[in-house]
C-alpha cells in the first residue's frame, strides 16, 4: 500500500509569512488591480508533495544505472513563494524562494521518461533552500492596443501592450517561456512524467533542480509570438555548477509560436529548436575507441569543449469544448552527444486529452490521459548495447525497443486552494530495454497554493 507523509505538506504551510493573508484562489476583485490601477507587487505560494511507488518487475540483468527491479516507495516535496514586484510601468521584477526535497526511484535512473517531475537528480533527498528564479524582465511598446492580465504567480494584473518586445535577464527555467502548453505543462498540477511535462528531445540548459541564467527575447503580437533565449550549460552532465566559458558552451533556443481559434475554440502550435554547445562527448568515437582498446565505451572520457548538438519539436493545443482539450508533441534531436541537461531522449511522440469535471458537478476536477513514444539515435542504442553509461541510462546491455509510457490522472479539489490527484503511469520496456519491464507506478499528490496579501489592501 502506497504511503503518503501528509505531515511534510501540513509542515510546508508554516512558512506562510506571518501577519499575511492567505487566499486559495486570485485576489478577490476588490483586491485586485484594475486596468486603471495596476498590480503594484503580488505574493503567491505553492506546495507539492508526491508520494510513488512501483512494484516488482521482470529483470533478467541491471546494471549500475537501471531501475531497480525490488519495489521502491519515494517521496518529493517542494515549497515555493512566487514574488513580483513592479519597478515601472513596464518593468517587472521576480523573485522566488524554494524548498526542495526527495529522491526518486533508484536515485532517478533507469527511465528515459522519469515518473516525477518534481524530482531532479540531487545528491541528496534532505530538503534545501535554493533560488529558483531571479529576474528582471521589461516590455518595449508598441500602438496603442493592451491586452489585460490577471494576477499570478509570477504576473501581476494589469495591462500589457498588444505588440511588444520583452527582454528578459536573470535565473530561470527555460521551461517558463518555452514549450509552453496548457494541457500538459505543470508537474504539480498535470501530468508527472519528464516527457510529457516538457519536450523530452530537448535537453535545455539547466542545473541539476533545472534552473540556469541567461537572456530571453520574446516579440510578441496578437496571434503571433517569437522567442529567443540564450543560457548558461551547466559544467559537466546533470552538474549543479555553470560552465562559465560562456563563448564556448552555452545554449540556444528558438521558438515559433502561432495562436488561432476554431469554431470560437483557442488553440495553438509552437515550434521549437535549439543549438547546444557543452563540454561532452560523441556516442560514435566513445564506441569506435572502445571497439579499438577491447574496453567498455566511456562517452565521458572523450568530452571537448563547444561540442554541438541540437534538435527540434512541435508543440499542438487545441480546445474541443469549453471542457476538454487536446495535446501534442514531437521531438527529435541529432543524438550523436551525450545528453547533458534534461533526459535521454533522442526521438519523441506523444498526445492526450484532459477534461474537466463540468459534466458531473465538478468544475474544478479534471480527469486526463496520455501516452508517449521515446526512442534513440542508432549510434545511442549501440553504446547502451556495449555497456556503456549515459546520462540517467546503463544496463550493462541492451535488447532495443522505444520506450512506452502511458499515464492517466485524476485531479479533485477538496477544498479552495487544496488538491488532491491519483496517478498511474504504466512503462513498457523502461530505459529502451525489451528484456525488462513493463513497470507499473503509482502516485498520489497533494498541492497547495495561495495568493498572498497585506492585511491592510484595499
Amino acid at each position: 500500500m502506497l504511503r503518503f507523509p501528509i505531515n511534510l505538506t501540513i509542515l510546508s504551510l508554516l512558512l506562510l509569512p506571518v501577519g499575511m493573508t492567505a487566499q486559495s484562489d486570485a485576489p478577490t476583485p476588490d483586491g485586485n488591480a484594475s486596468a486603471a490601477d495596476p498590480e503594484t507587487w503580488n505574493l503567491y505560494y505553492q506546495a507539492t508533495s508526491i508520494g510513488q511507488h512501483h512494484g516488482t518487475f521482470t529483470s533478467p540483468y541491471a546494471g549500475p544505472l537501471s531501475l531497480e527491479a525490488n519495489p521502491e516507495r519515494d517521496v518529493s516535496l517542494t515549497t515555493t513563494l512566487f514574488f513580483a514586484l513592479r519597478l515601472g510601468r513596464n518593468t517587472q521584477f521576480v523573485f522566488d524562494p524554494e524548498i526542495a526535497g526527495g529522491r526518486g526511484f533508484s536515485h532517478v535512473d533507469g527511465l528515459a521518461n522519469p515518473s516525477n517531475g518534481e524530482l531532479p537528480r540531487v545528491a541528496t533527498a534532505t530538503p534545501k533552500p535554493y533560488i529558483a528564479r531571479l529576474y528582471i524582465s521589461h516590455d518595449f511598446g508598441f500602438g496603442d492596443a493592451v491586452e489585460h492580465l490577471e494576477s499570478d504567480e509570477n504576473q501581476l494584473a494589469g495591462d500589457r501592450p498588444v505588440v511588444r518586445y520583452t527582454i528578459t535577464a536573470g535565473r530561470f527555467s527555460l521551461s517558463d517561456f518555452f514549450d509552453d502548453n496548457n494541457y500538459s505543462h505543470d508537474p504539480r498540477t498535470q501530468f508527472m512524467a519528464w516527457g510529457l511535462m516538457y519536450n523530452g528531445a530537448w535537453d535545455y540548459p539547466a542545473d541539476t533542480r533545472g534552473y540556469t541564467w541567461g537572456i530571453v527575447n520574446e516579440f510578441h503580437t496578437r496571434n503571433w509570438s517569437f522567442r529567443y533565449g540564450v543560457a548558461a550549460e551547466p559544467s559537466v552532465a546533470n552538474g549543479g555548477r555553470f560552465d562559465r566559458r560562456l563563448f564556448v558552451d552555452q545554449g540556444q533556443t528558438f521558438e515559433e509560436e502561432r495562436r488561432y481559434s476554431i469554431a470560437g475554440h483557442a488553440g495553438a502550435v509552437r515550434w521549437l529548436q535549439y543549438l547546444n554547445r557543452t563540454r561532452s562527448g560523441s556516442y560514435a568515437e566513445a564506441v569506435r575507441l572502445a571497439e579499438q582498446t577491447g574496453t567498455t565505451p566511456d562517452v565521458q572520457a572523450i568530452r571537448r569543449p563547444g561540442t554541438l548538438k541540437y534538435g527540434t519539436g512541435i508543440n499542438l493545443e487545441q480546445e474541443l469544448s469549453r471542457d476538454v482539450g487536446v495535446f501534442s508533441r514531437l521531438g527529435w534531436n541529432d543524438g550523436k552527444t551525450e545528453d547533458f541537461a534534461f533526459t535521454a531522449i533522442d526521438r519523441l511522440a506523444e498526445g492526450g486529452v484532459s477534461v474537466k469535471g463540468t459534466r458531473w458537478k465538478r468544475k474544478d476536477d479534471v480527469v486526463a490521459t496520455a501516452f508517449a513514444a521515446a526512442g534513440i539515435s542508432g549510434v545511442h542504442a549501440v553504446y547502451l548495447a556495449m555497456g556503456g553509461l549515459d546520462f540517467l541510462l546503463g544496463d550493462g546491455k541492451l535488447n532495443y525497443a522505444p520506450e512506452y509510457l502511458w499515464e492517466t490522472y485524476y485531479t479533485a479539489r477538496v477544498v479552495r486552494g487544496f488538491y488532491a490527484t491519483l496517478d498511474a503511469q504504466h512503462y513498457n520496456n523502461p530505459a529502451y530495454n525489451h528484456d525488462r519491464g513493463p513497470v507499473w507506478v503509482e502516485s498520489v499528490r497533494l498541492h497547495i497554493e495561495f495568493g498572498i496579501k497585506p492585511l491592510q489592501a484595499k
